[in-house]
């Protein structure tokens, strides 16, 4: 299995403290970072590590006090960050896009900052200005979703149906946000359950069609020949069962994809 450079967390800082060690250029973003998170900073590394700060930034000019103070933070349970440096960092920071309470945080595991920021600049062209909106509505429909949909299976297809390209409440279309009240009402479809086949043309998780990568990321449960690599089995959804064939036991409810190794051309098949 392909393994993760970095895994990438939301943490909450909102009145918690944080160390932010440096003067100039490189120390003024972090603070303007945390700032914008609601932490409240600490200047001082001793006074973080008494007060429990979980996060250092450390962007001194001279490169031996920031070797020297990165150690320090480590040995006392901090994680680090230690900016143009990522062989000293313990986590490195991402380019964020924000519609809040969407946020979009772009990383290369500090390979290049350049080229986040660049794939920022053209997804700010793509997600809509009240895409924000669209989220917090949702929550705000969380119960009358449930209602609409008791079975936990059948809210998450209803939801998958509704937000892909095209669909009622399709996140890059403007307005998205206004129709959640009119989708609710509407009868609709009856959410993709069951159990479908998809017979692969190749092991190449480039090779998978449009319709393979959306069954995969809609599955509730996938079942899966021996031979088929992690590459593919993670288009599916990280909260999805997987279970290798032959598998004996009770499927579980909603959508359960059988993904098998072909020998000719791609196929799907709905049971």
């Amino acid at each position: 299995m392909a393994r993760l450079k970095s895994l990438p967390l939301f943490h909450r800082l909102a009145g918690q403290p944080v160390v932010v060690l440096g003067e100039g250029g490189m120390a003024e973003p972090k603070r303007r970072l945390v700032e914008r998170a609601g932490g409240e900073m600490i200047a001082e590394l001793q006074d973080g590590i008494d007060r429990g700060a979980r996060l250092a930034f450390i962007a001194h000019d001279n490169a031996a006090m920031c070797e020297a103070d990165a150690i320090r933070a480590r040995c006392a349970g901090l994680l680090v960050n230690v900016v143009d440096r990522p062989e000293l960092c313990d986590f490195t920071t991402p380019s964020i896009l924000e519609r809040d309470p969407v946020i979009v945080a772009i990383g290369t595991s500090g390979a290049s900052a350049g080229l986040a920021k660049q794939l920022r600049l053209r997804l700010e062209q793509l997600l809509p200005a009240d895409l924000g909106d669209l989220a917090a509505r949702l929550n705000a429909a969380r119960d009358a979703i449930k209602a609409r949909w008791p079975r936990m299976a059948d809210r998450r297809q209803a939801l998958d149906a509704a937000l892909t390209t095209g669909g009622p409440l399709d996140p890059l279309s403007e307005g998205a946000a206004g129709r959640i009240g009119d989708w609710l009402e509407q009868v609709g479809a009856k959410p993709l359950t069951g159990r479908v086949e998809i017979v692969l043309a190749s092991l190449d998780p480039e090779d998978l069609t449009l319709r393979q990568a959306r069954l995969l990321g809609s599955a509730d449960a996938v079942l899966h020949d021996p031979a088929i690599p992690a590459a593919i089995l993670d288009r599916a959804r990280a909260d999805a069962a997987r279970f290798e064939n032959p598998y004996a036991g009770r499927e579980p409810d909603g959508l359960v994809v059988v993904v098998r190794q072909g020998t000719g051309s791609a196929n799907i098949t709905v049971s």
